[in-house]
């Protein structure tokens, strides 16, 4: 039990300290579908991967496991619209090659920087156009991949929307609309707060080696249904239970942190206001008009409650389409699906004195607001763990959109990378050919 809450740790945590760079398996030599994980009929013991033991969690199992989470937790289904919108198709052949140097100072090309993050999947648009798309080991266009914390960026755009429409004060606080977290850590946090995670919650996100105890990381996953509950546990049970469990140990309106908690409370917030399940507002505001290919996901807690925090299953193509319906102001096909003001608040972003404490590798003069990463130069990201990303640069026309399965949690350990590929990237297609 104790080694299934460790893997799970591992995979949901923001910081991994003292992980070891060198000697770790290579992209290709992990490859998920040369290693036979899930293969035979029925499959042997050393190629299952599994929920009840925590193999889905363990480099290199969750190479697989990322792109067959439909199959390891309960979920729901968020169904795409009737017309599928197609993507022009215009493949360059001179992107690999691309140079790059590190912020370690590694020089490399494109292709090695997708080899070293150990992308899934990867799809490259510019003013509309996708020029680039590339598919490794298991994850195919029909993947439901499992995206982490791109999916708070969703529930941040369901709620700046609602804020447009009236159904949300920006300056009201969490207990107003939920009750429930009267008292609780969020109680008193207005909701921008939340938005922006600048509230004094009291959970750490970070794993820390050698702790005695379970992690707030394991007490969430827990509660989540990610992991079985140990013998005689008595925490939380479901998403929101665990949300109004946690204390306060700072006042809001600090610095930004970074806690999933936040977005769960967000999610709350939301559903109560609509009274609608955060997948039925997916479906309803984005999957079904925006000319979706696959239908999606998001997993579920044991009552029913979707992890709004980054149970968000879908494929690369479709969550292209929703960075570049960003890209294009909120629009697609003529409709407004998101609105102008809630887009200009989102790449508005939030305030970078609050942001510079986080050190963040590749973007430390960004900052962080409505449930989204930004860049200092004003580009858009939504980042989830093992290097899930949307990324949106609307000066440049270009949108990026990535499946990973990094063997490190945090995207600070592929950073260093990400951030100088992408701009080369960008660079690359800026320049007059």
């Amino acid at each position: 039990m104790l080694r299934v809450l460790l893997a799970m740790t591992i995979a949901l945590s923001t910081h991994v300290p003292g992980f070891a760079q060198e000697g770790r398996q290579s992209a290709a030599e992990t490859d998920p579908a040369a290693m036979g994980w899930m293969q035979g009929h029925p499959v042997p013991a050393e190629k299952q991967v599994r929920w009840d033991d925590g193999s889905m969690w363990r480099f290199p199992q969750h190479r697989w496991g990322f792109s067959h989470f439909r199959e390891l937790v309960p979920t729901a289904s968020i169904a795409r619209g009737q017309n599928i919108a197609a993507l022009p198709v215009a493949l360059r052949d001179d992107l690999d090659d691309v140079r790059l140097i590190t912020l370690d100072g590694k020089a490399m090309t494109w292709r090695d920087a997708l080899a070293a993050t150990y992308t899934d999947a990867i799809l490259v648009m510019k003013d509309g156009v996708v020029v680039y798309e590339r598919w490794f080991g298991v994850t195919t266009p029909a993947t439901q991949h499992i995206l982490f914390s791109v999916t708070k960026s969703f529930v941040g755009t369901l709620a700046e929307t609602l804020i447009d429409e009236g159904r949300l004060d920006p300056d009201r606080t969490a207990d107003h609309h939920v009750p429930e977290l009267k008292g609780s850590g969020l109680g008193d946090a207005t909701i921008r707060q939340i938005l922006d995670m600048r509230t004094g919650l009291a959970f750490s996100e970070d794993y820390v080696a050698g702790q005695t105890g379970l992690t707030d990381v394991q007490k969430m996953s827990i509660a989540g249904a990610w992991g079985p509950r140990p013998p005689g546990y008595d925490g939380p049970d479901g998403h929101h239970g665990f949300v109004a469990s946690l204390g306060k140990n700072a006042p809001h309106g600090g610095d930004f942190v970074y806690r999933t908690p936040n977005t769960q409370a967000l999610q709350w917030i939301i559903e109560r206001v609509t009274g609608q399940s955060l997948a039925a507002q997916i479906q309803d505001r984005y999957w079904s008009r925006l000319g979706m290919e696959q239908d999606a996901a998001i997993g579920l807690d044991r009552i029913g409650t979707a992890f709004g925090g980054g149970g968000l299953m879908a494929s690369l193509r479709d969550i292209a389409r929703f960075g570049e319906m960003m890209r294009l102001g909120g629009r697609h096909n003529g409709q407004q699906i998101v609105p102008p003001a809630a887009v200009a608040r989102i790449f508005a972003g939030g305030d970078p004195a609050a942001f510079a404490a986080t050190r963040y590798p590749g973007n430390l003069d960004g900052n962080y607001g409505s449930q989204w990463w930004h860049r200092a130069g004003g580009q858009l990201m939504a980042l989830g763990v093992h290097g899930q990303a949307i990324y949106i640069d609307r000066k440049a026309g270009v949108v990026i959109a990535r499946l990973g399965s990094h063997p490190v949690a945090t995207n600070r350990a592929n950073m260093a990378v990400t951030m100088p590929a992408f701009d080369a990237i960008v660079a690359a297609l800026s320049a007059p050919r």
